[in-house]
C-alpha cells in the first residue's frame, strides 16, 4: 500500500509531514468507539491526528484525507451508531471488529455494560451494516480454576444462539498471559487462579467448538496452532477480502496486497495504520495487555476529555 509523506497543516499552523493511509485501524491498542469516538470523527473532520510510537515515544502525523477504509475494534461500539451517516458521507467503509465475551460471573470485564445490552448493540450495527460490517469475537479465551473448556463452551454457544443470523463468523484467541509481565501482574491482582493453555486444551476445545455446528466460519486471531482439521481457519482481522465484499472499488488497490509486518508473527492482517494508543482504555479488563494498570488508563481518558478536540488522544 502506498503511504507517502504528504504536507500537512497541523491545528497549531505549522507545516508538518504526514503519513497518508488507506486504511485505517481504529484501534488493537484501545477502545476508540465506545471512549473516544467524539474525538476521533472531530480528528477525521480536522484530517489529521497525531501519534505517539509506543515503543520509542517519537511522535508523527497521520492524514486522514486519503482514507478509504477503516476497520473498528471494540467492545462497546453503540456510540458509532450516530456517527455512520458521517463514513457515508466521505464513501469511507468499515466494518466492526466486535469483541462480545461472556466473563460476567467472574467480573473480568468490569466496566462493560450487560451482555444482553451489548448483543442489542451487535444486532443494531448489523441491520445498518450488514453481515459483513459486524464481525463476532470471543477473544481472549481464558482457563481458570472455575472456567472450564465445556464451560466457554456453553457460554460461546448461548451467544451463538442469541445472535443467530447476525454473524457470519466467530474469532477467538487463547489468552496468553506469561507473555505479558502486565497481564500476568494485573490476573495475580485481581486474584485470578488462571491456567494457561497448551496445545492439548487447545485441540480440545477446537474439537467441541467445531462440534457445536453453530454455522459460522470459525478463525483463529494471531494463533500459531492449526486447527484446520476442525474447519477452523488463520483469521485475517484486518481482511481485504471482507474489504472489497464492503467496497468493491477497493479491489485493485487491494489486490495482492501483503501482511503487515509489524504485527505479530501469526497476525494475518494486511498493511493499515493504527492510530490508537496505549494505556487508555477504561474497560478495565483483567486480562489487557495494553494498559499497564487501570489507575493509567483511567487518568488518560480524563486527560482526553479535558481537550477533545487535541490532535493527539492523550491530549499531549
Amino acid at each position: 500500500m502506498k503511504t507517502d509523506k504528504i504536507e500537512i497543516t497541523a491545528d497549531s499552523g505549522e507545516i508538518v509531514k504526514a503519513t497518508s493511509p488507506l486504511i485505517i485501524s481504529a484501534s488493537r491498542a484501545t477502545d476508540i468507539p465506545a471512549f473516544y469516538a467524539d474525538w476521533f470523527f472531530n480528528r477525521l473532520e480536522k484530517g489529521y491526528i497525531r501519534w505517539n510510537n509506543p515503543y520509542n515515544g517519537c511522535a508523527s502525523y497521520v492524514s486522514l484525507e486519503n482514507v478509504q477504509f477503516i476497520v473498528f475494534w471494540s467492545k462497546n461500539p453503540r456510540p458509532l451508531i450516530e456517527y455512520m451517516p458521517r463514513l457515508e458521507g466521505k464513501n469511507i467503509g468499515c466494518y466492526i471488529q466486535y469483541t462480545l465475551n461472556d466473563y460476567e460471573n467472574e467480573g473480568f470485564e468490569p466496566n462493560l455494560l450487560p451482555k444482553e445490552e451489548r448483543i442489542e448493540t451487535f444486532k443494531r450495527l448489523v441491520d445498518i451494516l450488514g453481515n459483513d460490517g459486524v464481525v463476532w469475537r470471543f477473544d481472549p479465551l481464558i482457563l481458570t480454576d472455575k472456567i472450564t473448556i465445556d464451560l466457554l463452551i456453553e457460554r460461546i454457544e448461548k451467544i451463538a444462539n442469541q445472535i443467530k443470523g447476525y454473524s457470519k463468523k466467530l474469532i477467538f484467541s487463547f489468552v496468553d498471559i506469561s507473555t505479558y509481565r502486565c497481564v500476568e501482574r494485573n490476573m495475580k491482582k485481581g486474584c485470578i487462579n488462571y491456567r494457561e493453555w497448551d496445545e492439548n486444551n487447545m485441540i480440545e476445545f477446537a474439537r467441541k467448538l467445531s462440534g457445536l455446528n453453530l454455522g459460522l466460519e470459525l478463525a483463529t486471531c494471531a494463533e500459531n496452532i492449526g486447527l484446520e482439521e476442525f474447519n477452523i481457519m488463520h483469521n485475517r482481522c484486518i481482511d481485504p477480502e471482507q474489504i472489497i465484499r464492503i467496497k468493491p472499488t477497493m479491489q485493485p488497490i487491494l489486490w495482492g496486497m501483503l501482511r503487515d509486518k509489524g504485527q505479530r508473527k501469526y497476525c494475518g492482517c494486511v498493511v493499515s495504520k493504527d492510530i490508537g494508543a496505549y494505556n487508555t482504555c477504561p474497560h478495565g479488563c483483567r486480562y489487557c495487555y495494553a494498559n499497564k494498570s487501570e489507575e493509567s488508563a483511567l487518568l488518560n481518558y480524563k486527560l482526553n476529555k479535558s481537550n477533545p478536540l487535541s490532535d493527539h488522544i492523550i491530549n499531549q
